[in-house]
This record gives C-alpha cells, sequence and structure tokens, in this order.
C-alpha cells in the first residue's frame, strides 16, 4: 500500500472510530493528495506548491490560501480547531467532497465560514470597524452575509453558502450543516436579540427561512424553503409556509445524515 493510501486509510479508520484527526494529521493528508493532483494535473502545480506543498502546517496553509482570497495577511490561531472539525464535516457529509483538498481549496462556504471565524475574534476583540470591513468583503465576494457577532460553533458545513444570511443576534451551535439560500434573521419589528438560536445537530433546508428570536432545538431538521416563525422542538422536523411539526428524528442526528427527504403529509 503507497503512502497516500495509508495515510487516507489511516484517516477514515480513525473518523469511524470517532476519533477527530488533529490539525497535523489533516494537514499531512492534504499534501498527499495535493501531490496525487499535481502529478495528474500539471497546469495545477504552481498553485498546489504555494497553498498546500509550501506551507508546514494547518495554520499556515488556511492562512495563506484565504489571505489570497480577500488580500488580508493576519490569521487568528485560535479558530485553526474549529475550521479542521469544518473541514473535516465537509468530507463526512458531502458526497461530492471525494477528498480534503478539494473542500479546502474551492468551497466557498468553508472560505466565508473561516473569515468569519475572524471576523467574530476581531468583533468579541472590539475591533468593530475592522469586523464589519471584513463582513462586508465577504458578502461581496462569497455572496454568504454573516454578522460578525454571531457565535459558530465547530464542525459547521455550509454546503454552497450562496445567499446565505445571519443577523446580528443569532446563535449556531455544533455540528451544524446549512444549505444555501437559508436565512437566520429577524421578523422586522423587533430590536434587541431578535434572530434564531440554532442548537447542535440541526440541519437547515435550502431556502429555509428562520425569523425571529426562536429556537431550532438539538437534532431538529428544517425542510428546505420552509418558513420558521415558531421554537422548534429538539429531534423535530418541520416543513412548510408556515412550517409545522411533521415528523420526529429518533436518535439520529439530521445534521450529520443530510437527509432532506420528508414523511408523507399534508399540507
Amino acid at each position: 500500500m503507497d503512502e497516500i493510501s495509508l495515510a487516507t486509510q489511516e484517516l477514515a479508520t480513525a473518523q469511524h472510530r470517532g476519533i477527530s484527526p488533529s490539525a497535523g494529521e489533516l494537514w499531512k493528508e492534504l499534501r498527499l493528495e495535493a501531490v496525487r493532483v499535481a502529478a495528474r494535473e500539471e497546469i495545477l502545480r504552481g498553485f498546489l506548491d504555494v497553498a498546500v506543498l509550501r506551507p508546514t502546517n494547518f495554520v499556515l496553509g488556511l492562512g495563506s490560501l484565504l489571505a489570497r482570497k480577500l488580500g488580508e495577511l493576519s490569521m487568528p490561531v485560535e479558530i485553526i480547531a474549529a475550521a479542521a472539525a469544518d473541514l473535516i464535516a465537509i468530507r463526512t457529509r458531502d458526497p461530492a467532497a471525494e477528498s480534503y483538498l478539494t473542500p479546502f481549496l474551492y468551497y466557498k462556504g468553508f472560505h466565508a465560514l473561516q473569515w468569519h471565524r475572524v471576523g467574530h475574534w476581531l468583533w468579541r476583540s472590539r475591533r468593530r470597524d475592522l469586523a464589519h470591513f471584513l463582513q462586508s468583503r465577504v458578502s461581496e465576494v462569497f455572496a454568504v452575509d454573516i454578522h460578525p457577532a454571531v457565535p459558530i460553533g465547530s464542525g459547521v458545513f455550509i454546503d454552497h453558502g450562496t445567499g446565505l444570511v445571519v443577523g446580528e443576534t443569532a446563535v449556531i451551535g455544533d455540528d451544524v450543516s446549512i444549505l444555501h439560500e437559508v436565512t437566520l434573521g429577524g421578523t422586522g419589528k423587533e430590536r434587541g436579540d431578535r434572530h434564531p438560536k440554532v442548537r447542535n445537530g440541526v440541519l437547515l433546508g435550502a431556502g429555509a427561512k428562520v425569523l425571529g428570536n426562536v429556537e431550532i432545538g438539538r437534532d431538529a431538521k428544517v425542510a428546505a424553503g420552509s418558513v420558521v416563525l415558531r421554537d422548534v422542538p429538539p429531534g423535530a422536523t418541520v416543513a412548510g409556509v408556515p412550517a409545522r411539526i411533521v415528523s420526529w428524528s429518533s436518535e439520529s442526528v439530521p445534521a450529520l445524515d443530510m437527509d432532506q427527504s420528508l414523511p408523507d403529509y399534508e399540507i
């Protein structure tokens, strides 16, 4: 078995056992994948050398990649563990992600989320003018608009990302999956704490609109195109306009399963 296959098998075994690989192990796998791609696509060799093969660790690699995207050269070290968990989440949940390298280099949902983590760090450090500037640039470049005040957990998968809007007082927990055109917004008539709280393990389907200071309970699922105006209990699946409960999860985590199907029900 060659070095690349062995490293891939080791990571897969660790994930199967519920063990998250370290940033160092993940970077080793990314570099091996880059070597393989460079061997078959000569035109990408220079790009891969700068993006993955030259940096010596995940921190430098991610910081360098995002810096070239937005022209900013700083990268807080504290976001690295969350970023690694986000990348693992993509590889685990997205059937189109056949390696770590592809989402690391090209997935704008991943890139936008990591820049948000930088912006949130700036916000908490009271460097809010710079945080707003960064939010604006991320929105322009990636079409993902997340207020820098929003805390976001680790292991979050933003699939595609286009049209995602998250308001100032929203909260997003760990192991959440969010598809494109999702809105976590206000109702337009409130001030203060006015945006949704999305708990761990939640799946938000494409085009879902969650409005107001409502809670989407742990391991809940919001179907594509739904409009949520009330709290969603833990483990519930809701669908429709306005959304109502159509089923309950059975010891599953919708964000990890990525099953967007619904039971038969009458609207």
